[in-house]
């Protein structure tokens, strides 16, 4: 009897050894199967070219296919309430603009769909980039200090354009320590800003660095300033706003992420920023996001968590001074 009980308790304890083994998520098997990366921007979109190359990469690590889904719409947000709800074992991974569509999106939004972070465990940022204030080629303004003081002496006359709310913000940050009194003209996209600039109905505009850079290595633009807080590696020669002497600016900058469904067993979260982050300090990877007017932004789990929270309090801020109302 008693070697029946002992033997009894033996397989059990087998068992139960086998199943923790084998229960998905364990770091030592991570991953056993493909991973699904969802772009919230449809295919074909900068958005989409970005997570397709992270996610080559990360595939190379792995050892295992990663798949993109692209789930666009509302601004980011199906393909980020898709993400909230998937199941938490390392297995669904959300590459985004994370500045807007998760920071910026809880001032932008009446509602959102998810929470964005309650809902999410943080991994690393991957890219970082500021805004860039631009003016005509044409144009004899050289220095901040030479187009301000342009529209100055222009008044309420004066105008600047912008296409997006990072843009927006930026401005009116410029406008507020400058002293001006300057109209916003909205625009669906860059383009257009640019063609009534170089048209000569707006002093200014602000633009992503993508199209910023392009534009001024084509001598149709000047760029003046960047909003970020270092110079950016695609251009270099010109200078941010603290150093262009509006000591209050500070720096502005949009950057991209990698986050998971809240609850992901954590030796799985430490993989994937590890992974990351081998990808994001390679000199293919620097030149990638040069191209597109980027630098590269290793972190942490940590240190995204404290930039995230961080950003949801400015943005807070942000939309007050730019009057963004919530759609």
């Amino acid at each position: 009897m008693r070697y029946t009980r002992i033997l009894r308790l033996l397989t059990a304890v087998l068992s139960l050894t086998a199943i923790l083994g084998s229960a998905p998520g364990q770091a030592q098997e991570y991953p056993a199967k493909e991973i699904k990366a969802i772009c919230n921007f449809p295919a074909g979109t900068g958005a989409d070219v970005f997570v397709r190359f992270f996610s080559e990469r990360l595939s190379a690590l792995a050892g295992k296919p990663v798949i993109v889904e692209n789930r666009g719409g509302a601004l980011g947000n199906i393909g980020t309430e898709a993400a909230a709800r998937s199941r938490p074992d390392g297995y669904t991974i959300l590459i985004s603009p994370g500045s807007s569509t998760l920071a910026a999106a809880t001032h932008t939004f009446k509602k959102l769909p998810f929470d964005p972070v309650k809902d999410f465990t943080p991994i690393t940022t991957l890219a970082k980039l500021g805004f860039v204030l631009t003016v005509d080629a044409k144009a004899p303004y050289k220095t901040v200090a030479d187009l301000s003081a342009h529209l100055k002496a222009k008044g309420d006359k004066s105008s600047y354009g912008v296409s997006a709310n990072t843009g927006l913000v930026s401005g009116e940050l410029y406008k507020k320590l400058a002293g001006l009194k300057v109209e916003i003209v909205q625009y669906r996209d860059t383009q257009s800003s640019m063609t009534d600039m170089l048209g000569g109905n707006l002093d200014y505009m602000f633009g992503d660095p993508v199209f910023a850079v392009e534009q001024v290595k084509a001598g149709r633009i000047r760029a003046l300033a960047v909003t970020s807080g270092e110079r950016m590696s695609a251009l270099a020669d010109v200078p941010t706003f603290v150093e262009a002497g509006l000591k209050d600016y500070g720096e502005l900058i949009a950057w991209w992420s990698v986050v998971v469904p809240a609850g992901t067993p954590q030796p799985v979260v430490a993989k994937l920023e590890g992974w990351f982050n081998q990808i994001v300090k390679t000199e293919e990877t620097k030149k990638f996001l040069n191209n597109l007017g980027s630098d590269p932004f290793p972190g942490s789990s940590q240190s995204l968590a404290q930039l995230l929270k961080h950003d949801i309090e400015k943005w807070g801020e942000y939309a007050k001074l730019a009057n963004i109302q919530p759609q």
